[in-house]
């Protein structure tokens, strides 16, 4: 009695659906597939673009246009903590009326940016959670962005206290402007990895 392996169940999958279903690009053949086979859309895309150059699917590479994702996003988060950072060092509390931006720029560094960046880097885009796990809404981002600043800077002052330089303003602020620089930078680099993935399915079309 023979068995097919996933490898040719796959491929059988791909030229059935295409044949069938008539997807018009290869993300819609891509769902199609993974209505069938519980398998991730790198595996489906290679099994896609080897048929392809089998010249048992034929696909127009034809280059859709996609619309880039801004980074924007990354710089304002980077200038915001650095100018907190430096309006913390350089105005005083009592140096009136820097005084209540510097209050006003510190809510946002330690209520906002941790848990911001963080949870951007946990997931990167902005569209439903239900249609990727690496996905998340507006509403979702933010109030898990307060949640997450409130949690982090605890315990980042708990780690503070066990070191020569203690729970003070100067080790605080530098820690969590380090941290916030690691998850952005994190962050961004996983949305960069994300829109490349996406851009490759984009640039086939059946």
């Amino acid at each position: 009695m023979s068995s097919i392996s996933p490898v040719d169940e796959l491929s059988q999958a791909i030229v059935r659906i295409m044949d069938e279903r008539k997807p018009q690009n290869v993300k819609q053949l891509i769902a199609f597939v993974k209505e069938q086979l519980p398998l991730s859309e790198e595996k489906i895309l290679s099994a896609v673009l080897k048929l392809q150059s089998q010249g048992k699917i034929k696909l127009d590479n034809s280059v859709l246009p996609a619309s880039p994702k801004s980074t924007l996003w990354y710089w304002t988060t980077i200038a915001i903590a650095t100018i907190t950072v430096a309006i913390v060092f350089t105005v005083p509390e009592n140096f009136y009326p820097w005084s209540y931006l510097r209050n006003a720029l510190g809510i946002i560094f330690v209520l906002w940016l941790p848990g911001y960046t963080f949870i951007k880097a946990l997931f990167p885009t902005q569209v439903s959670t239900k249609a990727s796990t690496e996905t998340l809404d507006n509403i979702e981002r933010i109030a898990l962005s307060l949640g997450m600043s409130i949690a982090l800077v605890p315990i980042i002052g708990l780690l503070l206290n066990y070191t020569p330089w203690g729970i003070s303003l100067t080790p605080i602020v530098l820690s969590l402007l380090a941290l916030t620089l690691v998850f952005a930078t994190a962050a961004v680099i996983r949305e960069h990895q994300i829109k490349k993935r996406r851009e490759k399915l984009a640039r086939y079309q059946v």
